[in-house]
């Protein structure tokens, strides 16, 4: 009886792609594609080695390059996997270890603080000293709500909005953002960076990292700055 090979090379071992098990981004996708890979490859395998020729035997080294290569795979993955359940336990540490903060007023990297009590709190820097300075509150959709000039001196500077428009009007609790429009004495902006004040209601995970609510806006603790800051500052009437 006359066999049919595998492949028009008999001495040639089907190459299975493995790429799509790692490429998905996530550890259990890609075990689960590369088990499924697995074996359909053990399959042809053993299909290659029923139906090759006796006189002309599979490449010995193709055949030991294929098994290599799968296992260097499933090594890959189970380290990604144990990564990331490390991570998650880092994380859940983290968030365990800031619980005390709830409650507290803190200092976070950004220019969204929250308007609560009628009052948004914010703390600007000017690495130089500024021929002119202009600070500018926008709400949630962008609209400007309330504008001022700013301090000129280089250095870091608090600034505290209550809440009301350059019109009067009283706007309601939520996030606001500050913007600092800073230039020297020939026109050449100012880079200013700034930070947010608010309290912590609650500390939780979001998008996989830990974080604190405050004012119903996330915070990653990665931009936690300071715990109760001094609360020397200009409030904007």
């Amino acid at each position: 009886m006359t066999t049919t090979p595998v492949t028009s090379n008999p001495n040639v071992l089907p190459t299975i792609g493995t790429s799509g098990g790692t490429s998905n981004g996530t550890a259990n996708s890609s075990a689960l594609n590369f088990t499924s890979n697995f074996n359909t490859f053990l399959t042809l395998l053993t299909t290659q080695l029923q139906n090759q020729d006796p006189l002309s035997p599979m490449d010995t080294n193709a055949f030991t390059q294929q098994l290599v290569s799968f296992s260097e795979v499933e090594q890959q993955i189970n380290t990604n996997s144990n990564l990331q359940q490390l991570i998650q336990l880092q994380t859940a540490g983290e968030t365990i270890a800031a619980t005390p903060l709830v409650g507290q007023n803190i200092e976070y990297s950004g220019s969204t603080a929250p308007l609560t009590n009628g009052q948004a709190s914010f703390v600007y820097s000017l690495p130089s000293a500024a021929a002119n300075t202009s600070l500018v509150v926008t709400d949630a959709n962008g609209n400007i709500v309330y504008s001022t000039t700013g301090d000129t001196t280089a250095g870091s500077h608090s600034f505290v909005w209550n809440g009301t428009t350059n019109s009067g009007q009283h706007m309601p609790s939520g996030a606001y953002s500050l913007s600092v429009i800073a230039s020297d004495s020939t026109s050449n902006p100012i880079t200013a960076s700034i930070d947010s004040i608010g309290t912590v209601s609650s500390v939780g995970v979001s998008n996989g990292q830990a974080t604190f609510s405050v004012g119903g806006i996330a915070v990653p603790m990665s931009e936690l700055v300071a715990v109760n800051p001094s609360n020397s500052t200009t409030t904007a009437n």
